[in-house]
């Protein structure tokens, strides 16, 4: 029954441990950014995004989220710097969000919980493929954006136009010429610490990167995020909501800080 997980009463994240015991693992993700404990490192390098040659292939929704995916097969469009070590390429993006604009985000600062949260999922590039870096401590890294609500975000619009080709779990749509740049907020200041996927397997291969600031988008653009469903067509409708996992224990990390 492994692949039933969701975020239901009866198969969420508080049961994702029978399938995936690692969930109770020492570097699970996402978890509370307490911004007192935050050491500030000054070795940490200032991150270099590369997403000139972003190459967009398709949004599809996957029955938890919806992913944007990208060309990973060469260096078109890379992260590099902060706390990495070597070269990690894009392979997709997806977002978290809640039931109301209250709730959404999977990490949280001080407590406090953003409407969304964007994941900008790349793969370290000395693995062969996504699927070997995936298994690897240093395979991952994640790039995180916390939406909050403000003026409507032009980037997120031409996603949001096309939710309603991908309505239901399974379908996808032609999605070329994207610019995952404008999703970015100007500043590229961040906290990072080694965690993991935040849903299953939930494998512990991810360096965290997370923007303090967030990006505004509008009430009406995340309403169109909760049009989706995790069913398949044909099956009785359930709304894509509150697909986030509530933050997970710290245990022994340190989260540094890059101002």
């Amino acid at each position: 029954m492994a692949h039933h997980w969701g975020y239901d009463k009866h198969n969420g994240p508080e049961h994702w441990h029978k399938d995936f015991p690692i969930a109770k693992g020492d570097r699970q993700s996402p978890v509370d950014i307490n911004t007192s404990t935050v050491i500030h490192d000054p070795a940490l390098k200032p991150l270099s995004l590369c997403y000139e040659q972003a190459t967009s292939r398709r949004i599809v929704n996957n029955g938890h989220s919806f992913n944007v995916e990208f060309d990973s097969s060469q260096d078109k469009a890379v992260l590099e710097g902060g706390p990495l070590v070597g070269t990690y390429r894009l392979i997709q993006f997806h977002f978290h969000w809640g039931s109301s604009d209250a709730q959404g985000s999977e990490h949280t600062v001080d407590k406090k919980k953003y409407a969304a949260e964007l994941h900008l999922v790349h793969w370290n590039t000395k693995y062969k493929d996504f699927g070997e870096a995936a298994q690897q401590p240093d395979g991952l890294a994640v790039l995180g954006v916390f939406l909050k609500i403000g003026s409507a975000k032009p980037g997120l619009q031409k996603i949001v136009d096309v939710m309603g080709s991908i309505k239901t779990k399974g379908k996808s749509v032609d999605f070329t010429g994207f610019d995952p740049r404008d999703l970015l907020p100007a500043s590229l200041d961040y906290w990072t610490y080694l965690g993991s996927l935040t849903t299953p397997p939930l494998l512990e291969s991810v360096t965290w990167i997370v923007l303090r600031e967030p990006i505004a988008v509008s009430s009406e653009q995340l309403m169109k995020f909760r049009t989706l469903n995790f069913n398949a067509e044909g099956e009785p409708e359930h709304l894509m909501v509150d697909n986030w996992r509530p933050a997970q224990p710290l245990k022994n990390r340190q989260i540094r800080a890059s101002f």
